[in-house]
């Protein structure tokens, strides 16, 4: 089912992609790294497991529409000084943890990654495997820019336990690639990709992007047939976020090369058609995957979750994120790291961890936590096991969001009785704006809100 252009420029509006809740611009510069140390020494529950993060932030160069946390690097030694202090941090962290909590996911992002060399890919993975206890079917995932990448290197992530792999991809298209000063042809991508499989990598995704410069339907259109020709496992087909106030160097993408909003809806039709046409099973947003996936499997069971990695198999998992700008969670709080590498650095030196803000969640973040995962997720709400886990009467306590959510379901977004509330096909369109009626956040005036991307 498609929406209309008239119903995608009513839900086109700033908001949340809810990695968390709250989301991270309501974190507070008054949670610190006491309160992350006390924190770790508090929440050591031996049933509950943990899911690694690494962060690192260089490249070797600036894509333009780049929305992350990176540094250009040009010399490598910034590379081999911030992971002396990157290790500093695990120690300091995995001294603090029950050794015996077994890891059951860990992911490397950036930045690059693979900005690393073969040498240090499997330095750095051996020694967070000598402070951590992994499973033995632990997920293992690394992104991957395919540019200047080496077969050594995917040899070197391979040995070191990686079995999952994200490559960046974007568009095939030279001339959208040559406006966000990204060039990799089909070709190189088609070499990395079988290098990874040959490897034995169990999973493979490719990210793509649409709303680039120059990006037109007919030309995403053949993007999109030779990506379903290379057959990836997983998808993610995020939508350009034009946010020129947070990252500056946006500013050097032309506004005037952007695709209008109707090209960018059409794509998103486009994307829908090809991708359901090819076997892919739509999760929600911009997530897609094969029937035999984990992700659908969790989705049709009710377990899939979302944390700042995007949609994941491992709901009940406390987050240790290491580096800068990284960001940890257990059941009560959010801690993130300082985002520049050199004060990260430095503070890493000083006392071994690098937290700048964090926010501890109340009750009231917690049941609004579980209803806006669980629709994004299960695409399904039942009252009464929200009522039951939290001893609240739902219809009075979410009396304002389901005031809210009545337009929503007008047309034909969600369905909801005494019993549930069921996002419908279309409806998966609009998950953000869906559970942007539950956020007591967006709905209580402030003098400074946050500045979100668009839904659509």
């Amino acid at each position: 089912m498609h929406p209309d252009i008239a119903l995608l420029t009513k839900y086109s509006q700033p908001g949340p992609r809810y990695t968390s809740y709250p989301p991270a611009p309501h974190f507070a510069a008054d949670f610190g790294i006491g309160q992350w140390r006390q924190e770790i020494i508090e929440s050591q529950e031996p049933s509950r497991p943990l899911s690694l993060y690494v962060h690192i932030p260089f490249c070797d160069t600036l894509c333009y529409y780049c929305g992350c946390n990176m540094v250009a690097a040009q010399k490598y030694g910034k590379a081999t000084e911030y992971l002396d202090y990157l290790k500093r941090e695990i120690d300091a962290v995995a001294a603090l943890a029950d050794p015996a909590r077994p890891v059951v996911q860990l992911h490397w992002g950036g930045g690059t990654p693979t900005f690393l060399g073969a040498e240090d890919i499997r330095a750095l993975a051996a020694h967070v495997r000598s402070r951590f206890n992994f499973a033995a079917d632990a997920e293992v995932s690394v992104e991957v820019d395919p540019r200047g990448l080496l077969p050594e290197q995917v040899q070197a992530l391979r040995e070191s336990g990686f079995n999952r792999a994200s490559l960046g991809v974007q568009d095939i298209d030279e001339k959208v690639q040559q406006a966000v000063n990204r060039i990799q042809p089909l070709s190189l991508i088609e070499e990395v990709y079988g290098w990874f499989r040959a490897e034995g990598f169990s999973s493979i995704n490719f990210d793509l992007m649409t709303g680039l410069p120059h990006q037109t339907l007919e030309g995403y259109r053949k993007t999109l047939a030779e990506i379903v020709r290379l057959n990836p496992d997983r998808l993610a087909v995020f939508g350009y976020a034009h946010v020129p106030w947070l990252k500056k160097h946006q500013k050097l993408i032309i506004q005037s090369d952007l695709p209008d909003f109707a090209t960018r809806m059409a794509m998103q039709e486009l994307i829908l058609d090809t991708l359901e046409g090819a076997g892919y099973v739509h999760i929600g947003m911009d997530h897609f995957a094969r029937p035999a996936d984990e992700l659908v499997k969790a989705q049709r069971e009710k377990t899939l979750w979302r944390n700042f990695q995007g949609y994941t198999t491992h709901r009940h998992a406390d987050i240790y994120a290491f580096g800068a700008s990284s960001i940890s969670q257990t059941e009560d709080i959010y801690a993130q790291n300082e985002k520049r590498p050199n004060t990260y650095q430095k503070m890493i030196g000083e006392h071994g961890l690098a937290t700048v803000k964090g926010y501890r969640m109340s009750t009231d973040d917690k049941i609004r936590r579980d209803v806006i995962t669980e629709l994004m997720c299960d695409l399904a709400l039942s009252k009464s096991a929200i009522e039951s886990r939290w001893k609240v009467e739902f219809d009075d306590y979410f009396a304002g969001s389901l005031h809210l959510l009545e337009p929503l379901q007008a047309d034909g977004l969600v369905e909801a009785d005494n019993k549930e509330i069921r996002v419908t096909a279309l409806g998966r369109l609009f998950l953000r704006n869906i559970a942007m009626s539950f956020d007591a956040y967006l709905n209580t005036p402030k003098k400074e809100a946050p500045r979100y991307s668009m839904t659509a």
